[in-house]
């Protein structure tokens, strides 16, 4: 599998993980130090078994209680953040991010939502996988270091390509069980209470004025309609995990999956929450959706292992060399746009020194005329 969904999902997570910790900056003494509303020594209280079953959660902020060094470690997070983003030295930034993103999550107890979990299993199965491969700074070097990434196999772990990989494949596949579990065990949840049964649920949603954005009170005049939606939220939720593997029933499951979140996003005031939630079900759109026009036709002309014709091999071997030559057409103008640009820097700096003795020789033409001015009318004051 091609990894380009999960270079998407890495952009659209890597940016709601920064916009997080963004938040967090903009009162990071209220959450994060020694005078924060839950404590360095509540926080490990916590997780220790102080309050309640010990468990292995363990963080170093803890430790962290001079306000300086919490305002370094942030910045030193917000920049990790920003590179895994944009996809710099994903190779690094990824795994990085996932531990910043541990560590504060184990000094936030009592503080998390389900933003925070949904943004950190994305993080931690994107880890695993080339998900800076494309549509990232490491792509743009690959192409760049095309030649370095051919003699050393370090550089082509450090600076992936976007073609099929075990990775990807894995990746991606954790990452769509891990949501069918979020979602058959939260429909599982809400089966074990009464009001999904009877259909008022959606109503005691839009009614509480604590989450409300949109007043949304006005469906108390329609209850079938409220019943309705309560039913097939249910009903959408425990059977997703089923619904979203055939290809019949896949667009109508991930269209409910856009409804639903969208719906908490604009009236029930977690805009970032339903966000996130649309992006995680992207990761059932197959890679093809984010490839170039290109990229699809080499694609579909790709003979399958068990095809025994010699001329599909032929066809392989044409597009492998189509593939080879485009690669070197591609590394050779790279190497004329540097050498253009050196050549550029090399014109701009003769015609600044040409400007520069242009200058002096008309000094030299200003000082002779001068000596000769002077020369003449000594003469003629001799006379």
């Amino acid at each position: 599998m091609r990894p380009h969904t999960l270079c998407v999902l890495r952009i659209l997570a890597g940016a709601m993980l920064l916009y997080c910790h963004l938040v967090l900056a903009t009162d990071l003494s209220a959450f994060v130090g020694a005078d924060a509303w839950i404590n360095n020594d509540m926080a490990r209280q916590l997780h220790d078994g102080a309050f309640g079953v010990s468990d292995w959660a363990r963080s170093y902020l803890w430790y962290f209680n001079h306000p300086t060094s919490v305002v370094i470690h942030h910045g030193f997070t917000l920049a990790v953040t920003a590179m895994f983003m944009i996809g710099y030295a994903t190779r690094i930034t990824a795994p990085l991010a996932l531990l910043l993103q541990l560590m504060y999550l184990h000094r936030l107890t009592g503080a998390l939502f389900g933003l925070d979990q949904i943004v950190t299993y994305a993080t931690m199965y994107l880890a695993l996988t080339p998900c800076g491969s494309c549509f990232s700074v490491d792509a743009k070097l690959a192409r760049r270091w095309a030649d370095k990434r051919k003699a050393s196999a370090f550089w082509r772990f450090m600076l992936p390509d976007d073609s099929p990989s075990v990775a990807a494949t894995i990746g991606t596949r954790l990452l769509q069980l891990h949501l069918c579990v979020i979602y058959l065990f939260g429909g599982l949840a809400k089966s074990r209470g009464v009001t999904w049964w009877d259909g008022t649920a959606v109503w005691y949603a839009v009614a509480n004025y604590e989450y409300q954005s949109l007043d949304m009170t006005w469906m108390a005049r329609y209850p079938a309609i409220i019943s309705a939606l309560s039913n097939a939220t249910l009903f959408w939720e425990v059977f997703y995990c089923a619904l979203v593997w055939p290809r019949i029933t896949r667009p109508f499951v991930l269209a409910v999956a856009v409804g639903v979140h969208a719906s908490i996003a604009l009236f029930l005031g977690m805009a970032t929450f339903g966000l996130m939630m649309i992006f995680a079900n992207g990761i059932f759109l197959a890679p093809a959706w984010f490839q170039s026009r290109q990229q699809r036709l080499l694609d579909q002309t790709e003979p399958t292992l068990s095809d025994p014709d010699p001329e599909a091999d032929q066809d392989a071997l044409d597009h492998q060399k189509l593939r080879d030559r485009r690669d070197k057409v591609g590394q050779a103008a790279s190497r004329v746009k540097r050498r253009y640009r050196a050549l550029k820097k090399r014109e701009e700096k003769y015609e600044q020194r040409v400007a520069q003795l242009r200058e002096q020789e008309d000094k030299i033409k200003r000082i002779v005329r001068k000596r000769r001015e002077r020369n003449g009318s000594g003469e003629r004051d001799g006379d």
